[in-house]
């Protein structure tokens, strides 16, 4: 019996366990281009994204209201002030500082973009990192920022003391990107794009093809199949030409 499309505007219930079935049976594909996509995210990750390095400093600012005793007044206004700290470390007058220190080749907006200040709760501890494609260069301007920033702090809010907590550090390896992580996503989309594929090609797939489908589809019994065969066919050719 040959394949007959079929045109019916009935809906047509989608058979999970076929779905299912089908989904097994294309397994191989689909895993396989899980790993293709894995494998391009990869080297895509490797040869065309430039790595970036991040160096932590971090200080912590103290508010002494007497020169030799410092009270629990003092510290819990430092710990409510970390935010101003914050502000003030991000601003202009510490940015071109840096920037004339070091003799960089770059605007105030391009040093904020590199620099971000983090201030815990409940805590006085102002962290301060730059993220850098060179890990020397980022740990140079994360030290130029700390102590341009300290400076401008005790100016500007009348601190007495500065305190270096941690110097910045010369990272061994890149923050971003993560090659491991890449690979995931890649492979997962591989994974589910191959899925998707399989599953639109079986819903828009709307040909009888089997006696059961034309049960399935069209509601109608089957009462036999004619069987066809290409070898079939050219054996009659050749009774045919035998008899010409």
């Amino acid at each position: 019996m040959e394949n007959q499309t079929v045109n019916n505007n009935d809906e047509v219930e989608i058979d999970l366990g076929e779905v299912f079935h089908l989904l097994l049976s294309k397994l191989g594909v689909i895993i396989l281009s899980g790993i293709v996509f894995c494998l391009a995210a990869v080297m895509g990750t490797m040869l065309l994204i430039t790595p970036k390095y991040e160096s932590t400093t971090k200080i912590v600012v103290l508010s002494k209201q007497d020169g030799n005793t410092l009270t629990n007044q003092d510290i819990q206004t430092s710990t409510s002030l970390t935010k101003d700290y914050a502000e003030l470390i991000k601003s202009r007058t510490v940015t071109e500082g840096v920037i004339a220190q070091l003799n960089l080749d770059m605007t105030h907006e391009k040093l904020l973009k590199k620099l971000s200040v983090d201030t815990p709760t409940d805590t006085r501890v102002v962290s301060i990192t730059v993220t850098d494609t060179d890990p020397y260069t980022a740990a140079e301007i994360a030290n130029a920022v700390r102590d341009i920033a300290s400076k401008h702090i005790q100016q500007v809010m009348d601190i007495k003391a500065v305190n270096v907590v941690e110097t910045a550090n010369i990272p061994d390896e890149p923050s971003s990107p993560s090659v491991p992580k890449n690979g995931v996503i890649g492979g997962l989309l591989g994974i589910l794009l191959a899925a998707a594929v399989v599953i639109i090609v079986y819903l828009t797939n709307d040909t009888v093809k089997t006696p059961e489908d034309v049960e399935k589809y069209l509601g109608l019994s089957v009462l036999g199949t004619i069987p066809y065969s290409s070898k079939m066919g050219k054996k009659s050719k050749r009774k045919k030409k035998r008899h010409a």
